[in-house]
């Protein structure tokens, strides 16, 4: 900051460097006539809030004003409405040009944003899973004139997972929206979809926050040693009383991108999806991590909680209550465990299969299902004679169902000639009768966990083509 010439000359609040972008956005950038004095910087932009301090730019040797200023706000929302008022106006009756106003970039950012910029509109929310996007309408239409409003949802179920968008067309009611909303809600701006480009630019950013670790100033709203995610196991291991879900939520003193967060989660298994997060009260990084089972949640946060990443940076990861009952998650988890265990037995050794035997030596009874899919009641097979409509091919992960197990649940959609399973493969494929039975087959199963097994089912292509591949081996 050697340039900033002039500062507040009030003797008021000055944020320390360390400080300057908290709450981020809170900073405009101005293109102002080199002759402009801070006094009248301050008298036109004090209505609009709390200025914590200015900065004239001045040229080292002739201390003379480069035309370049920034004034600090005490909210984001007071910076973003003096950026959409102020923007080329006049500051006085003598000037001829008129001012450029941006929001100054944060020293995670690649550039000023102007009053357009979608990164400003744009809040990400977590929400009730029964919400429409008419009630998050109704919920944060008070702040300001809404865009549009979006739910994410499941691609297979078209289930709702908990969180939305909302756009609005001003960034200063977006930032009203984030300081004035209920805290459940834990609303933040949303990050762009491309952030690609400015991964290097992050990832300096990121040891340069490392090297001021020790310096942190402590006005943010997540001061760490007080968060249980940050908490040792040894001091806290609260299992039986904290929240169990699929979804979990990371915290961390350096900031992140949505690819180094896969990238840390994806090492346990049903990784469904993650989101990076951007908190208006610091410049930590956050995120939300969802699994396709409890289980994985449960041995991701036990593992990658105190995860160092980059090394010397401790993440947190805690359990998000999204409502469901923990009791009956444990239970499940526990016999999709049971049921993996023996499905693997079988396969990795045949001559025990007779052991498992539901109902006794005569196997007449239905092999045990566990899965969160609703399944439709059994139906009878088609005569093997007769003519194959649709072939699906299944992928399982970690390894394929016993046979019986495979049948039972894809004779369920009806019309099934037969299924059966690739030697040495992860892999299968079942014969239909019936193109609407397939279907029903794909949409009820593809990424389902079944027994411990996730499936994929996809329709598998035609013999013409597939042999034009590689012989198929049965």
């Amino acid at each position: 900051m050697d340039e900033a010439g002039g500062c507040a000359s009030g003797g008021g609040f000055r944020p320390g460097v360390n400080s300057l972008d908290e709450p981020p956005n809170s900073r405009i950038f101005l293109v102002i006539s080199k002759y402009t004095p801070e006094s009248v910087l301050r008298e036109r932009f004090s209505p609009f809030g709390e200025i914590q301090d200015i900065w004239v730019v001045r040229d080292k040797h002739t201390k003379e004003s480069k035309g370049i200023a920034f004034v600090k706000f005490a909210r984001s929302s007071q910076a973003c409405r003096a950026m959409e008022e102020m923007h080329g106006q006049c500051l006085s009756p003598n000037d001829t040009k008129p001012i450029k106003v941006f929001i100054a970039q944060s020293r995670s950012s690649g550039s000023h944003r102007d009053v357009e910029d979608e990164e400003l509109t744009r809040i990400f929310v977590m929400i009730p899973k029964s919400y429409t996007e008419e009630d998050l309408r109704e919920k944060f239409k008070v702040y300001g004139d809404i865009e549009y409003c979006s739910i994410i949802k499941n691609k297979v179920t078209g289930e709702s997972k908990g969180l939305g968008y909302v756009r609005y067309l001003k960034p200063s009611q977006a930032a009203q929206a984030i300081e004035n909303c209920d805290r459940s809600f834990k609303a933040i701006l949303a990050e762009p979809k491309n952030k690609a480009s400015e991964s290097s630019e992050q990832d300096h950013y990121s040891s340069m926050r490392q090297e001021t670790l020790g310096h942190e100033p402590r006005v943010n709203m997540f001061p760490f040693e007080q968060q249980p995610e940050f908490a040792s196991f040894e001091k806290n291991d609260n299992r039986g009383q904290e929240a169990i879900s699929k979804r979990l939520s990371v915290v961390s003193r350096v900031p992140f991108t949505e690819e180094q967060l896969f990238s840390i989660f994806d090492i346990v298994p049903g990784l469904e999806y993650c989101e990076v997060q951007r908190d208006p009260y610091s410049n930590y990084g956050h995120g939300v991590v969802q699994y396709f089972n409890v289980a994985s949640a449960i041995y991701a946060k036990y593992k990658l909680h105190g995860f160092q990443y980059p090394p010397g940076n401790r993440i947190g990861v805690s359990f998000i209550d999204d409502g469901s009952n923990a009791a009956d998650l444990l239970r499940k988890m526990a016999t999709q465990m049971v049921a993996a265990q023996l499905a693997s037995m079988v396969w990795n050794n045949p001559s025990q299969q007779q052991f498992l035997q539901f109902g006794g030596s005569s196997g007449s009874q239905l092999p045990q299902i566990q899965t969160d899919v609703v399944l439709p009641s059994c139906k009878k097979k088609a005569p093997p004679e007769t003519p194959v409509k649709e072939r699906l091919f299944i992928v399982f992960n970690p390894h394929p169902l016993p046979l019986d197990v495979l049948e039972d649940i894809f004779c369920r959609f009806g019309n099934l000639i037969e299924v059966y399973l690739v030697s040495g493969k992860n892999v299968g494929y079942a014969k239909y009768a019936d193109r609407i039975s397939a279907n029903d087959a794909i949409t009820t199963l593809h990424g389902k966990i079944l027994n411990g097994v996730r499936l994929k089912v996809m329709l598998a292509d035609s013999p013409r083509e597939e042999s034009n591949k590689r012989q198929r081996t049965y």
